[in-house]
């Protein structure tokens, strides 16, 4: 009697093992706003949130989720297919932001306003002071275009995009092709 018991007990702790890993695989592996991914190849476009917000969500929810629901230092506007995320302090520009088409959202951006509120090598690339600079952090990129205005470095295959003029850095995600 006592072994069925430890047989029983034994295969609850190892269900709950098994559904624990596979909770957490398909948890959201980065966060722009919390995660400190360092690792570039770990990055995959389907898999960023942008305030829970993830390419594919439908408008409601991201209308929802970045326009009803008070971020903290977040004023949120929306304009024609735009969301965009303009930090309370200094309300410039946006610092963050999705597009959405069809009824879905898909793209999201962050820009280097946004790189106090970043975390990971996503921080590091919004403060970068040279294309080169960003190539050490992430890698050589899919394709590119690089003149004296500044330059575009396409990880297509990881789906984003950093756009690099000078001060002004802006990294924008996208389904991968």
């Amino acid at each position: 009697m006592m072994t069925n018991t430890k047989v029983v007990r034994t295969a609850i702790i190892l269900l709950a093992s098994v559904l624990a890993t596979f909770v957490s695989a398909h948890a959201e592996p980065y966060e722009l706003s919390k995660n400190d991914v360092m690792e570039p190849k770990a990055i995959s476009s389907p898999e960023i949130s942008l305030f829970g917000v993830k390419l594919g969500d439908s408008e409601s929810q991201a209308i929802e989720t970045l326009v009803n629901e008070k971020i903290s230092g977040v004023k949120a506007e929306q304009e024609a297919t735009f969301i965009f995320l303009l930090d309370q302090r200094k309300p410039t520009g946006p610092m963050a932001g999705v597009r959405i088409q069809d009824g879905k959202v898909d793209l999201l951006f962050i820009n280097n306003r946004f790189a106090y509120k970043t975390r990971g090598i996503f921080r590091n690339v919004l403060n970068s002071e040279s294309p080169e600079d960003i190539r050490k952090l992430l890698g050589q990129e899919d394709y590119g275009d690089e003149n004296v205005m500044g330059a575009v470095l396409s990880y297509d295959k990881q789906g984003f995009q950093v756009n690099y003029l000078g001060k002004d850095i802006n990294i924008e995600f996208a389904q991968p092709r």
